[in-house]
């Protein structure tokens, strides 16, 4: 069997299935590849292969998508919130969201709690964009024509946070990345939060020159994950920080430019204005 074929992907739509249904027991390996009839060593490997990350791994993102929830939506303590998502207990939890989330469960259950987020709104060459910065660096950057649907989406990622309308010295900084020459910028620090594997992901993008484009693909090889391509995929469009961290430099191998969480028309509009900023077409 390989990866492409009807019978693998049916293989591993019941283990999804499975994983799904079972995760409050945490199953084994071995469990899981004995109810689709493989062997753990084949079914690792086929897993691996079409989702691009190990089945232990899928069933920790279901453990803690199910753990955010009750952190999120109730007064829950840690130690029942590790009971219902099936742990051993809050030190099994607390390893699950430093090793995914970048953050203990207590960091998310505060939602931002403690921290004070500046914020303000800009006109670039490709619309609108809200950057936001704590006192470490720009947290968050995003292009809407929406000021509020952009502020909305700021205080999903952290609900608890205190909130000030005010352009810092992090935000001009990051800002001037549209107008100036980018070797002389001073230094942009950010502030970010995400897996091992997301800011792994965000890193490799940080390498790409401007005004150059590469895959999906190259990306997953940078970080020596080579069959990770869906992964590293989610892991791009989970960027927080828009055009500071290039995600928009990606694109499919056959050449097709392909999704931007920020819409296709604006990608294709900065990758066409950085390519021509290189020429020295625009001063």
């Amino acid at each position: 069997m390989t990866t492409q074929d009807p019978i693998t992907y049916k293989k591993i739509e019941e283990a999804i299935a499975y994983i799904q249904r079972s995760f409050r027991q945490q199953p084994s390996l071995e469990a899981i590849a004995e109810e689709v009839h493989l062997s753990p060593f084949h079914f690792q490997r086929l897993f691996s292969e079409w989702a691009g990350i190990s089945p232990k791994k899928f069933l920790q993102y279901l453990s803690i998508e199910h753990a955010k929830q009750l952190l999120y939506h109730s007064q829950t303590s840690l130690s029942e919130v590790a009971y219902e998502t099936g742990l051993s207990g809050t030190g099994r939890l607390y390893d699950l969201f430093v090793n995914i989330e970048g953050m203990t469960p207590g960091e998310y259950k505060n939602g931002g709690e403690n921290l004070t987020i500046n914020y303000s709104y800009a006109q670039t060459p490709f619309g609108n964009i809200m950057v936001a910065s704590t006192p470490k660096g720009v947290c968050y950057m995003a292009f809407d024509d929406e000021a509020n649907n952009a502020f909305d989406a700021l205080q999903l990622a952290f609900p608890k946070a205190t909130y000030r309308s005010i352009l810092d010295q992090h935000q001009q900084n990051a800002l001037l990345i549209f107008q100036e020459d980018w070797q002389q910028l001073p230094q942009i620090k950010l502030h970010l939060k995400g897996t091992d594997f997301q800011l792994k992901v965000w890193e490799a993008l940080l390498k790409i020159p401007k005004g150059k484009l590469t895959t999906y693909g190259n990306i997953a090889q940078q970080i020596e994950k080579p069959s990770a391509a869906r992964a590293v995929g989610s892991a791009i469009g989970d960027n927080p920080v828009a055009f500071l961290i290039p995600c928009h430099r990606v694109i499919q191998s056959n050449g097709i430019l392909g999704q931007y969480h920020w819409g296709s028309p604006r990608k294709a509009a900065i990758i066409g204005w950085e390519a021509a900023k290189i020429e020295g077409v625009i001063c």
